[in-house]
C-alpha cells in the first residue's frame, strides 16, 4: 500500500506511462468505485422491499379493509423495518382509504412520496453514467496528446528522429486509450444494471400501491340499505279478506239502484 505512494510505486509508473490524463482516469475510477459501494450500502438499508410481512398485510387488507390491518402493520414497522419506505407508503395509502379520502388525492400524495423514495438513487447513478461517458473521451484526449508529443519530437529532430524517440509519445497515446476503455466499460455496465433495478423497483411500487388503493370499503349507506326492513304486503292466504275489485263493487251498486227503481 505504502509502496504505491513512493515515486517508484505502481501509481507513479502508470502516471509516467499515460501522463496527466492517466492520473485523471485513476481519480475517476476511484470515485466511481466509492460511489458504487455507497449506492449498494444505501440500497441495502433504504431500498423499497416487498417483504413477506408486508405481503401478508396487503393480503389481509384485500380481504377485510379494517383499522386492525393498519395497526398490525404500524407495529411491524420498527427497527430496520422502519427504514423500508414501502411500509410507510402502504400505511399512508391504507389510512387514506380509512378516512374515506378521495382516490385522486391519495394517489397524488402517495406518488410524490414514492418518487421521493427513489430520488436518492438517481444522483449516484448519474455519477456512474458520467464516468462511463467521460472515460473514453479522456482516453482519446490522452491519445491526441501522445501523438502531439510524438510529432513534436520528430519536428525537433528535423525529421531524423529515431524509433525510440517516437515510441514514447505513441506508447502514451495507446496507454491512455486502453485505460479509458478499461474504466468506461465496467461502469457503463453498472449504470445499465442500476437503471434496470430502479425501473423494477418503480414497477413494484406502482403495483403494490395500486392493489392497496383499489380495495373498496363497504359504505354506510349500503349497510343501512341492507338492514332496511322489508315492506309488509297484504296477505291473501284466507286469514285476511282480500281486497274487493272496484269494478265488481260498482256493478253491485248499479244492481241495487235498479232494484230499488223497480220496487
Amino acid at each position: 500500500m505504502f509502496q504505491s505512494l513512493t515515486p517508484e510505486g505502481p501509481v507513479s509508473q502508470l502516471i509516467d506511462m499515460g501522463g496527466p490524463v492517466m492520473a485523471v482516469l485513476m481519480v475517476m475510477a476511484l470515485a466511481g468505485i466509492v460511489t458504487f459501494v455507497y449506492l449498494m450500502l444505501f440500497g441495502v438499508l433504504f431500498a423499497p422491499r416487498y417483504t413477506s410481512r408486508l405481503r401478508q398485510s396487503v393480503h389481509k387488507w384485500k380481504q377485510a379493509p379494517e383499522p386492525g390491518v393498519t395497526d398490525s402493520l404500524r407495529a411491524n414497522t420498527r427497527g430496520l423495518s422502519g427504514l423500508n419506505p414501502l411500509n410507510q407508503l402502504v400505511l399512508a395509502t391504507m389510512e387514506g382509504k380509512l378516512r374515506n379520502a378521495p382516490s385522486e388525492q391519495i394517489r397524488e400524495s402517495v406518488s410524490g412520496k414514492a418518487q421521493g423514495a427513489l430520488t436518492p438513487f438517481e444522483a449516484p447513478l448519474k455519477i456512474i453514467e458520467v464516468i462511463a461517458a467521460l472515460a473514453p473521451l479522456l482516453g482519446l484526449l490522452g491519445t491526441v496528446m501522445g501523438m502531439m508529443e510524438a510529432f513534436s519530437t520528430m519536428a525537433a529532430a528535423e525529421g531524423r528522429a529515431s524509433a525510440s524517440q517516437l515510441s514514447g509519445g505513441i506508447y502514451q497515446a495507446l496507454t491512455t486509450t486502453a485505460a479509458g476503455l478499461i474504466v468506461a466499460i465496467p461502469f457503463a455496465a453498472l449504470a445499465a444494471w442500476i437503471e434496470f433495478r430502479l425501473r423494477r423497483l418503480q414497477g413494484m411500487l406502482n403495483a403494490v400501491l395500486a392493489d392497496v388503493l383499489c380495495v373498496e370499503r363497504p359504505s354506510i349507506h349500503a349497510d343501512s340499505a341492507a338492514g332496511k326492513p322489508a315492506v309488509n304486503r297484504p296477505s291473501t292466504d284466507g286469514r285476511q279478506p282480500a281486497a274487493k275489485d272496484p269494478a265488481s263493487q260498482i256493478d253491485w251498486q248499479n244492481h241495487q239502484t235498479l232494484a230499488n227503481a223497480v220496487r
